[in-house]
């Protein structure tokens, strides 16, 4: 098997706000990885580490994943021991994980033959509302809800609370939690003195969770919250640094979240994935699937794996829009489903 990557810029179609602050573009890495009998059945994979949050956002990055494709051209190393030389880079894992999978069922694209890749089903996902200023995001909130979201997600925590609140209120006065199901995403942007508060007003909308209120690390702080939160909470950010099954196991043990997000990008890939999922199910703790800005190729290989999960739940998977320049591809929005439609094709200049 042989190896070779490929740096490739995202453009933003406008600037996206997060709690971390604004974005206008994102550098992400393709892995190629074909055989020399069959050089022509090439299998991608996305390197997508996020500035400010990926454990491996370094400076080493793609020095490391250099190193790693030279490793793939060196004869005799095993998949185990190319997995274990990239443990601590969670988005080299995925790319190379799901690029292989590419290979093994013909350079594709079709990495799990199911109803999904078949273009029979769709996925069911949130309508994503962007932090931005109020007007823009009531805007986009009537959007969502005519394209025919049932589920809204608003990042909040970059504009005034209050304002955030109006926002979910004028929903609730038009739609029910039965009708519309709302959830929030922080990224951590309240503190540990003002986040009782602050869930204590969210709750009071029938809100269905809210992802990281508190930024990651302070365990302590977080197992108190979903103790005694009126509203679900979901671990996201938290799970990024913990890599074996131990930490997983003892991070959920003592936290104890309603529910936690998986993004394989951040994670490690859908092994790794999986075994979060399995440790949550032991303790009746929730889960759904979220992408996390890849391009067209990384979402690809996360949603045709999250079909494979079966979950009834809106999954959090982008649409490919929010790119100038992503790669043509056969999945596109209908409803509020992400689907594959068979009759369009990929378009990949690398």
């Amino acid at each position: 098997m042989k190896a070779n990557f490929f740096p490739y810029q995202l453009q933003f179609q406008k600037p996206s706000g997060t709690s971390r602050g604004i974005l206008t573009h994102k550098k992400i890495w393709i892995i190629k990885l074909w055989n020399e009998e069959n050089p022509h059945i090439v299998g991608l994979g996305e390197c997508n580490p996020l500035v400010g949050l990926s454990i491996d956002d370094r400076p080493d990055f793609e020095e490391k994943l250099r190193e790693f494709c030279k490793a793939v051209n060196s004869a005799g190393a095993t998949t185990a021991e190319l997995e274990g030389t990239i443990l601590n880079f969670p988005s080299i894992r995925f790319a190379f994980e799901s690029a292989l999978k590419d290979l093994e069922t013909g350079g594709k694209r079709i990495l799990f033959d199911n109803p999904f890749s078949r273009g029979e089903q769709g996925i069911r996902i949130n309508g994503l509302v962007w932090m931005d200023d109020a007007q823009s995001m009531k805007n986009s909130i009537a959007q969502k809800i005519t394209q025919g979201y049932t589920c809204i997600k608003l990042k909040i925590g970059a504009i005034d609370f209050e304002q955030e609140l109006a926002l979910i209120k004028e929903i609730r006065r038009n739609f029910s939690a039965s009708e519309i199901e709302i959830r929030v995403d922080a990224n951590g942007a309240f503190t540990a003195k003002e986040v009782a508060s602050k869930l204590d007003k969210l709750a009071a909308l029938k809100l269905h969770s809210i992802e990281q209120p508190i930024r990651q690390g302070q365990a302590t702080v977080m197992a108190k919250l979903c103790k005694n939160t009126p509203l679900p909470i979901a671990l996201d950010e938290e799970l990024i640094m913990h890599t074996s099954r131990t930490e997983k196991a003892q991070l959920l043990q003592f936290i104890q979240p309603q529910y936690i997000i998986l993004k394989p990008s951040l994670i490690g890939g859908w092994k790794a994935s999986q075994e979060w999922i399995n440790i949550a199910e032991q303790q009746n703790t929730g889960w759904w699937i979220t992408s996390a800005l890849e391009s067209n190729i990384g979402l690809n290989a996360i949603a045709q794996w999250t079909y494979e999960l079966k979950s009834t739940m809106p999954q959090g998977l982008g649409t490919g829009q929010l790119y100038t320049n992503n790669f043509e591809s056969p999945m596109e929005i209908k409803g509020e489903q992400l689907i594959f439609n068979a009759n369009k094709k990929w378009h990949i200049a690398l």
